[in-house]
């Protein structure tokens, strides 16, 4: 275990930092990267910020604190720009029934109806920021489900948890409904409540008939609250769904000024090459970025089963967005967590390494590495509008997170579970949370 000395002023020596989370004036430390894109440097801390960031071996540590992290890499504390926490750890009583996207919709609603209290939502939504915490995440959006009484409920869930858990993570929220919703009375209380919370407008468009109408609703609806828009887009395989089209078309001609995020994208990656340029060209006259969840859509896309018989059929895609195409334009692409533990996604534990790590090898996010750790740190958190998150830099919070792993291969093929933890120059000893909490929420009709 890497031992960080207990000092209000140390230095961490020989660190490997992915040189594109950097933010330095020094144009000649470019040269000094290796062929993954990293670069070794010490990093000096005092009180609590990041305070030099040097070359490695042109440090004097002469009666200063300071541990030799022999070429393990030092990364910016994680953001996690899509998550659905109010969903989070229904799996052991309302599992998905065949795996699939309608499975998982019809399922998730028939918990919520019989489940969801204000206590059932802050229990589970805690215990997945302590296993976030835990993991290095200091930033989280948080969609949440905002139909009818949970309009209430899970807002107030959320700022309960964000007053307590200020000095941890930082917390954003987002509505999620269809976007007819907003054409009723309740839809624009929906809004005001939002605008209230400070939190982000969203919902799910689906190709339908009133879409044009829906999404001139929602869009007014953020401009006349100065709110922010994010977007469910195309979460299915069907090459005639091009709702991002059509958002990334009204967002030109309204001239919408605030931050459109648009999540899942999965139908671009069917669609034809006109489609494509034409949708690409598009968003990059725009201000919208991309979030793929590749873990959850992997889960879910192209499941299949055979005509006659439950028998499972062999998936043929991945369900993941153009990634490439999409950043090689220009536009801004991150990862995130999606669903955890929920009939949306079996699986996760709120890690985002892990959601790099898949993302990696889903989407062949190397050969070269490039600038590809900025999708679950910096741009992620610029998209959230925390500026001073998801880098180093000096002057700001030493909020940072230590791994053995040396390089890419390391890093990616071990859990780095025995990775440290630093907040504000400090370590944390927070450790994952024992499932165990959660056993009274479990009744024994939902194990037999």
């Amino acid at each position: 275990m890497i031992s960080i000395p207990k000092s209000d002023r140390y230095w961490l020596k020989n660190a490997h930092i992915p040189y594109c989370l950097l933010e330095v004036s020094q144009p000649d430390w470019l040269s000094q990267q290796t062929r993954e894109g990293l670069i070794l440097i010490d990093v000096e801390i005092t009180s609590g910020k990041i305070s030099q960031l040097r070359p490695a071996g042109n440090t004097d540590t002469a009666d200063i604190p300071w541990v030799d992290l022999r070429g393990g890499q030092v990364w910016p504390c994680f953001v996690d720009l899509h998550t659905h926490l109010d969903k989070g750890h229904i799996w052991q009583r309302s599992p998905n029934p065949d795996g699939t996207f309608t499975g998982a919709l019809n399922t998730a609603i028939s918990d919520s109806e019989k489940y969801w209290t204000p206590e059932d939502i802050y229990q589970r939504m805690e215990f997945g920021l302590k296993c976030s915490y835990a993991h290095g995440t200091q930033a989280i959006r948080t969609h949440l489900d905002s139909a009818g009484k949970l309009t209430e409920i899970s807002w107030e869930v959320l700022n309960s948890l964000r007053e307590k858990w200020c000095d941890r993570l930082f917390l954003q929220a987002v509505s999620l409904v269809s976007l007819d919703y907003y054409l009723t009375p309740q839809g624009e209380k929906l809004a005001d409540r939002v605008a209230e919370m400070g939190g982000i407008l969203g919902g799910v468009a689906y190709i339908n008939r009133d879409l044009d109408q829906q999404m001139e609703r929602v869009f007014d609806l953020a401009k006349d609250r100065n709110l922010s828009l994010d977007f469910h887009v195309d979460e299915n395989g069907d090459p005639d769904s091009n709702t991002l089209y059509k958002i990334a078309e009204y967002a030109v001609k309204s001239q919408f000024e605030n931050p459109i995020i648009c999540g899942h994208c999965c139908s671009l990656s069917v669609q034809s090459p006109e489609v494509i340029n034409q949708t690409i060209n598009l968003l990059k006259s725009s201000n919208i970025g991309i979030v793929s969840l590749p873990m959850c859509n992997l889960y879910l896309q192209d499941r299949q089963y055979s005509n006659h018989s439950n028998t499972p059929k062999t998936p043929k895609w991945r369900g993941v967005t153009l990634l490439h195409e999409l950043k090689q334009a220009g536009i801004p692409v991150t990862v995130a967590s999606d669903n955890c533990r929920d009939p949306f996604y079996a699986f996760g534990d709120h890690d985002v390494l892990e959601v790099f790590k898949m993302s990696v090898r889903i989407g062949h996010l190397d050969h070269p590495s490039g600038d590809w750790p900025q999708i679950v740190t910096k741009t992620a958190a610029d998209l959230m509008g925390l500026s001073n998150l998801g880098r180093l830099k000096v002057g700001i919070s030493a909020n940072l997170i230590a791994f053995k792993g040396r390089n890419f291969s390391e890093l990616l093929s071990r859990s780095q579970h025995d990775r440290v933890i630093i907040r504000n120059g400090a370590s944390v000893s927070a450790s994952i949370p024992d499932y165990a909490e959660l056993d009274d929420l479990i009744t024994s009709d939902f194990t037999e």
